[in-house]
């Protein structure tokens, strides 16, 4: 089992300059070889900046796709002013994505979608609604549309989480969640990261809740995860969360002189 809490400063943040007063609320999209997909995105990620509740940018974080992803990357954020992206020197992970993407988030809010698009960007509005009494709000796929092997996995390893963690969360892989940024940039990185985003923020005695969502089958590209890093790498990774949690600092100041 390895982790570690730097991300390497191996990236280039590229694009439209994201100017931090004009979006309320921001969409981190990973992208890894998703060629046949980002055509889709940009669509679907436009149409929803026109009837978001919150002024809404786009920031694409390219992880060493190997494919035509940053070149048609680039030209979607020439096209579009609230499309932004950083791309990465090499393959570094989805945790290791988001995290990049946590980390330059100039907004007060911060959202999380996959490029596969199984989940609807128009219920953004959905997690929206809740997110001032929360810190947290994230996506339960409702009528899943993957295979059954799939399913099952997913399930087994949520309730391994469920055991490790008591975060009470019946899907945290679903890729739609809405986060505080200030909460979301404190979480210390380790590999497997994006299993565990409800669980980190309970750390910080934050609060979370979970809202139906729906969910579509894969149109378009190739699933990342399999079998076994859907259940060995999760339970790999609750040992991590394990330490994480015993060593976890965490204090408020009451005053300052």
């Amino acid at each position: 089992m390895s982790f570690c809490f730097i991300l390497e400063k191996r990236n280039t943040f590229a694009g439209n300059e994201m100017e931090s007063l004009m979006y309320e609320f921001t969409i981190i999209v990973p992208v890894y070889n998703e060629e046949d997909n980002l055509e889709r995105v940009e669509k679907e990620l436009l149409a929803y900046t026109k009837i978001a509740t919150k002024k809404t940018s786009i920031l694409f974080v390219n992880d060493g796709s190997k494919d035509k992803s940053q070149e048609m990357i680039e030209d979607i954020c020439q096209r579009n002013e609230a499309f932004h992206f950083i791309q990465f020197a090499e393959n570094r992970g989805l945790s290791a994505a988001i995290k990049a993407g946590f980390d330059h988030v100039d907004a007060e809010l911060l959202g999380y979608i996959d490029s596969d698009l199984q989940t609807d960007p128009s219920d953004f509005n959905k997690l929206l609604e809740h997110i001032g009494d929360y810190d947290l709000v994230t996506g339960v796929r409702a009528d899943r549309k993957d295979s059954f092997v799939k399913n099952m996995s997913s399930k087994i390893a949520n309730g391994i989480r469920r055991a490790f963690t008591h975060d009470g969360m019946d899907d945290t892989g679903c890729p739609l969640k809405v986060i505080k940024t200030d909460y979301a940039q404190r979480i210390p990185m380790f590999r497997g990261l994006h299993r565990f985003l409800p669980a980190m923020i309970l750390l910080q005695h934050g609060n979370v809740l979970q809202v139906p969502v729906k969910h579509f089958p894969r149109i378009a590209g190739t699933a990342k995860f399999g079998l076994w890093n859907r259940l060995l790498g999760p339970l790999m990774d609750c040992f991590a969360y394990l330490w994480m949690k015993k060593k976890y600092i965490n204090y408020e100041v009451k005053s300052k002189g």
